[in-house]
């Protein structure tokens, strides 16, 4: 179903989907609230160009000048774990419309975070973990929100909605022009699977998967399409972070190089078939919520107010109390893993008690660092 609007800024007509609440207009590229057109008995709105009273009185004109200026209150994590976007940033629209001639601020990132909000096993979470990433990047690492792009089910622009087509364009997005000096990162909270590996490019027999929304009718995104999205033309002097909270998601990048915590050493992870997987001279970095043969907890007893991703609760909550202090990537790892541990011997993480039944009683998740190539962990600041 389609609406008439006229656009508030060239007064041009133009016709928008009536399910958008902000649409922006195709002549100057101005947004607008989605009300369509009306007709008014009242001589002064029959004027071309002026808009009936009924519809517009010093209070949308309040609401329509903080939406056209991009001052609309954002939401509170602690409060309301609900997500709407109002105006889309011409970046944004760039980014989506995958336009090729937009140049890269330093920092962007990708935040995804899908809830399966209609089927039975849906994901309490992952709009609180979207939520409190986003707010890490912007308040501590500098990232600006116009350079960032969430999706989620409750998103009103529909290429915001975390479908397969949508997360493979913005991960196409976020690499796109990237330069020497610019900070990337990509960020799932979600469910994630493993499938068998007809390509001889796993150790394990096993390709590691992300769940789209729509992954039931239009597939998984695999972990070799993530690496060739994101991981293989990452050029020189780039940095790419992943952090990916899912199950089996320990290997989610194919990146060739992972850390053996307990051995405090890097092991081999290069594809047995002898295939190369590197970048383009970037450096990409990955740390998952959980081995590739381990399940992740969706769970509120780290939080005992919202219900948030173990892994993501834990490394936000690891960083931000470093305030003051670098963190290196391996006390980092050590941090979250100890900090999991003590609530998985508690017996608390959510899930656990209807997982084990599947996997055991002795469900655990360990947080795991790969990287596109060695280096030392327990030196090297970890900064997004």
């Amino acid at each position: 179903m389609e609406t008439r609007i006229v656009c508030h800024r060239c007064r041009q007509k133009f016709t928008a989907t009536a399910n958008a609440e902000v649409v922006y207009c195709p002549h100057c590229r101005a947004d607008n609230p989605n009300r369509p057109v009306r007709k008014s008995s009242s001589a002064s709105s029959q004027e071309h160009g002026k808009t009936s009273p009924r519809l517009i009185g010093k209070s949308m004109k309040e609401k329509l000048r903080k939406l056209v200026h991009g001052d609309t209150p954002k939401p509170s994590v602690s409060t309301s774990p609900s997500l709407t976007n109002t105006v889309t940033s011409y970046s944004k629209r760039c980014a989506l419309d995958n336009s090729a001639d937009t140049v890269p601020a330093n920092k962007r990132a990708v935040l995804c975070g899908v809830s399966y909000k209609k089927w039975k096993y849906k994901l309490k979470g992952t709009i609180n973990d979207v939520l409190n990433m986003k707010d890490l990047l912007t308040q501590k690492y500098g990232f600006e929100d116009q350079n960032i792009l969430v999706l989620t089910e409750e998103q009103l622009d529909p290429r915001l909605i975390p479908t397969k087509a949508n997360i493979e364009n913005c991960l196409r997005w976020l690499v796109k022009g990237s330069r020497s000096g610019h900070s990337l990162v990509f960020y799932y909270s979600g469910h994630g699977l493993r499938q068998p590996d007809f390509n001889q490019d796993e150790r394990d027999g096993f390709d590691e998967t992300i769940c789209p929304v729509d992954f039931l009718k239009e597939g998984m995104i695999v972990d070799n399409d993530i690496y060739a999205a994101i991981v293989k033309p990452l050029p020189k002097g780039v940095t790419l972070h992943a952090i990916v909270d899912a199950c089996h998601s320990g290997t989610i990048l194919d990146l060739e190089h992972v850390y053996d915590r307990q051995k405090r050493e890097w092991i081999d992870n290069s594809p047995p078939s002898g295939v190369r997987k590197q970048t383009s001279g970037g450096l990409a970095y990955s740390i998952s919520a959980c081995e590739d043969d381990q399940v992740a907890a969706d769970t509120s007893a780290l939080n005992s107010k919202t219900m948030n991703g173990a892994m993501t609760f834990v490394l936000i909550e690891v960083v931000r109390g470093r305030e003051q202090q670098n963190i290196t990537y391996g006390e980092l790892l050590d941090a979250m893993e100890e900090r999991i541990e003590q609530a998985n011997q508690q017996g608390c993480l959510g899930g656990s008690r209807i997982l084990s039944r599947l996997f055991g009683p002795n469900l655990t998740q360990k947080p795991l660092l790969s990287a596109s190539e060695e280096f030392p962990v327990y030196k090297r600041e970890f900064k997004l």
